[in-house]
């Protein structure tokens, strides 16, 4: 067989690279995914060979979408998919084994859920049909099904096409079309909007061969983070969908295994999942949150990013990493933000009064804190109900991307079904908004309009706007930690008393105008605060 030699990136315009390990572009280029991928494959872990479409190419699409991908498809692509066919021995778009591929998003900056993903394209009758020859018709029947739902879900949701074409190719041009139209979908606009995100940066496009966790026997998909996401603790965490795909597990509408029962069923495969995990742990010097799927017995990794987390794990995880030796003071401070600090200094719920309150629900801890306010199960009302100054808890079946509006709105959100990587649980977590999942068929109607409390920290829906007990920093062993290490290194030391000037408030400017005074000490009553505030005001403007 001739030997296919990997394409290389465009000349001057790197619009469409292999993601070998060598492609060497910026993250900013090849979007977070891209990235990941280019890097587990230099580290020699096993990923299924993919190719990238740059975010360049994304922006000139949104000047002129036609003329764009029309070059893009007719000359880059076609080489690209030639390559993908070399290294996995398969053929697109027909058999006798075919190579059937994944087309997903990938902005610089991870946005988990906000943006389109296409999995199982380059299926027709003919493609089905060498598919049921080769494993099972099942097998044939389900994947094609699953392409065909979500390519008239997403596809025809952004383009007006009225049917899955039969041509490989012109599913691969619908698709990479509405992953570059859903940069600019209502719920995306409004995830970066809430994080000041830069609109102009646009998504990358990733191009995977598939590998089928829906293979039924030996077959499944999964979401692994090397430490707990939610309490910081140092061990691994995650869930398990034997026969499933990896949008079965983040969708939270299928009941999942802990990641405990894949190595109950396949040790090995375990084993060399957790050797990864470490390996790119490592390599970030950061928390993973890897996707992966299991084809026939082998592991395969889709995804990795450093993971969502909550306040809690945020301070505690970057306490452990620097106890590891792998970040150094200021990367410490750099990890835990303002924002985190506030949030484990809201006020908490006294085991008495908790006790006291009629348990309504409970469910998985997904983000912990306590959270009240009134149930809303229509997000539509929840926003309207908060912009009216409700407190608002989002109760839902489970959510969904085009549900982000009414979670940014939402004091604090439950859900009926869904695992702890579910979209809810990884979102919730991103946004500091206490959670509990999995609460059980039916929860959503018995909760309507009702008054209560979410505990995001036991996993529990109790009746009722009860009352909380503040905390201050001292109270916390970790903070006290972080405060040690901040006053070394901070330009603004704030003490709770003392012969120093009485900082007013914790704000930026507050902070801002205290440095610009000269003032190197202050008194405070949110001391770790201000010196975080302190040393990001600083990073800012230097």
């Amino acid at each position: 067989m001739t030997q296919v030699q990997p394409p290389r990136a465009d000349t001057g315009a790197q619009r469409v690279v292999i993601l070998d390990g060598t492609a060497g572009l910026s993250r900013e280029l090849l979007g977070n995914k891209g990235f990941g991928i280019d890097g587990m494959r230099r580290n020699g872990l096993p990923v299924p060979p993919a190719f990238c479409i740059t975010t360049a190419v994304c922006t000139d699409w949104f000047t002129n979408p036609d003329h764009t991908l029309d070059a893009v498809v007719r000359d880059s692509i076609r080489e690209r998919i030639a390559w993908l066919e070399h290294e996995t021995g398969r053929t697109f778009g027909r058999g006798p084994k075919p190579l059937l591929v994944s087309v997903r998003s990938g902005a610089a900056q991870s946005m988990p859920g906000m943006l389109d993903t296409i999995l199982n394209l380059g299926i027709n009758d003919e493609v089905e049909q060498a598919l049921a020859e080769l494993h099972t018709p099942e097998f044939a029947r389900d994947t094609r099904e699953r392409f065909r739902h979500m390519y008239t879900r997403i596809v025809g949701s952004a383009l007006p096409e009225t049917s899955v074409p039969d041509d490989p190719y012109h599913q691969l041009r619908g698709a990479i079309n509405a992953v570059f139209a859903s940069w600019s979908s209502d719920r995306a606009v409004a995830y970066r909007n809430h994080h000041r995100l830069d609109p102009a940066a646009g998504t990358a496009v990733v191009i995977q061969a598939m590998v089928f966790g829906n293979m039924a026997h030996k077959s499944g998909t999964g979401v692994l983070f090397s430490r707990n996401p939610m309490t910081g603790a140092n061990q691994p965490f995650g869930e398990w969908l034997p026969g499933g795909q990896g949008e079965d597990v983040v969708s939270g509408t299928f009941d999942v295994e802990p990641i405990t029962a894949l190595h109950n069923e396949q040790p090995k495969v375990y084993a060399d999942l957790m050797a990864a995990a470490v390996k790119l742990e490592h390599l970030a010097t950061d928390v993973q949150d890897i996707e992966f799927t299991v084809e026939e017995g082998k592991l395969w990794l889709l995804q990795t990013r450093n993971a969502k987390r909550s306040a809690q794990a945020a301070v505690r995880l970057a306490l452990q990493f620097r106890h590891e030796g792998l970040i150094d003071d200021e990367e410490t401070l750099r990890r835990v933000h303002p924002a985190h600090i506030e949030s484990l200094l809201m006020p908490a719920l006294q085991p008495e009064t908790r006790l006291a309150a009629p348990l309504l629900a409970n469910g998985l801890p997904a983000c912990p804190g306590v959270v009240s306010g009134r149930a809303y199960c229509d997000v539509d009302e929840a926003i309207e109900a908060a912009d009216e100054g409700v407190d608002v808890i989002l109760v839902r079946n489970h959510t969904s991307p085009d549900d982000v509006s009414g979670m940014l709105a939402a004091r604090g959100i439950v859900t009926e079904v869904g695992g702890a990587t579910s979209h809810a649980a990884v979102v919730s977590r991103e946004l500091g908004r206490p959670s509990v999942v999995g609460c059980g068929a039916g929860v959503a109607e018995a909760l309507a309009g009702k008054l209560i409390t979410v505990d995001g920290t036991e996993g529990e829906v109790r009746e009722g706007i009860l009352e909380l007990q503040a905390w201050s920093e001292r109270d916390n062993p970790d903070l006290r930690e972080l405060d040690d290490i901040a006053r070394r290194i901070a330009p603004l030391r704030a003490h709770l008393d003392g012969e120093h000037p009485v900082l007013a408030g914790v704000s930026p400017d507050a902070v801002r105008g205290a440095l610009a005074a000269g003032h190197t000490d202050v008194v405070s009553d949110r001391p770790l605060l201000v010196m975080l505030t302190a040393l990001a005001v600083v990073g800012n403007e230097s």
